[in-house]
């Protein structure tokens, strides 16, 4: 199966240039140089990933984003010419998967672009396919999340990393250890910040009150750990 890229930038030779790029190792592109068109040509085709500017000319890139995530889980790879840290923080709270500043290496975006469509459909490893926690069911087979039953929104990478805390359940996992097991790069100076970012959208998603939350618990000075309770070690019970 062809993956299908939505390429959403405005920029159209370097859009043309990419798309050229990401065809030639066996992509199908679809390139709009606006919002609305680019969120038309979504809802017309099932992509595999969005690669979306956030400078466009009808609407921010921010606003697609927060379109996108109101109707679908497709992951999407945000792009910037501003190079400011805060845009690519307010990209991951409003559920892009990843972030890449311009100008950029094609090949750095076919990495992340890799990543990310590798992420979203990793094979259960060996283990059931679900992980129950007291109201909290985590599907591998699936890649769902529920709370008392109820599914919860979440994007790919950071359902990655609520997957990665449970199966490590009880064990301190450093924002270092997070990003190398998600194959980010952890050379970036906000990989603190990012961690932090998904992992508040986690708490948003599973706590009935993520200032106190039950499940996954910070430890200052050091990362997070998946404690749920009424677990001890926090060993959730296969499906």
């Amino acid at each position: 199966m062809v993956d299908r890229i939505l390429i959403i930038d405005d920029d159209e030779r370097l859009a043309a240039m990419l798309g050229s790029y990401l065809a030639a190792r066996g992509f199908s592109v679809e390139q709009r140089a606006d919002g609305r068109s680019g969120l038309a040509a979504l809802e017309a085709g099932d992509m595999s990933a969005v690669i979306l500017d956030v400078m466009l000319p009808d609407m921010d890139g921010f606003e697609i984003c927060r379109r996108i995530r109101a109707k679908s889980d497709v992951p999407v790879l945000m792009l910037t010419a501003r190079g400011d840290d805060l845009d690519r923080i307010v990209g991951l709270e409003l559920g892009a998967d990843d972030y890449l500043p311009k100008p950029f290496n094609p090949r750095e975006v076919l990495a992340r672009l890799g990543a990310i469509l590798r992420r979203t459909r990793r094979p259960a490893p060996g283990g059931p396919e679900a992980l129950r926690f007291e109201g909290l069911t985590i599907d591998r087979r699936t890649r769902e999340v529920r709370v008392g039953g109820v599914r919860r929104e979440l994007t790919g990478r950071q359902f990655d990393i609520l997957l990665l805390l449970a199966e490590r359940a009880g064990r301190i996992q450093t924002r270092e250890q997070l990003m190398e097991a998600l194959g980010a790069d952890d050379a970036d100076s906000s990989v603190d910040r990012s961690i932090d970012v998904h992992v508040s959208r986690i708490r948003n998603a599973i706590e009935d009150d993520p200032k106190h939350p039950r499940f996954v618990q910070t430890v200052r000075g050091a990362g997070y750990v998946f404690t749920p309770p009424g677990t001890g070690a926090g060993e959730g019970s296969p499906a």
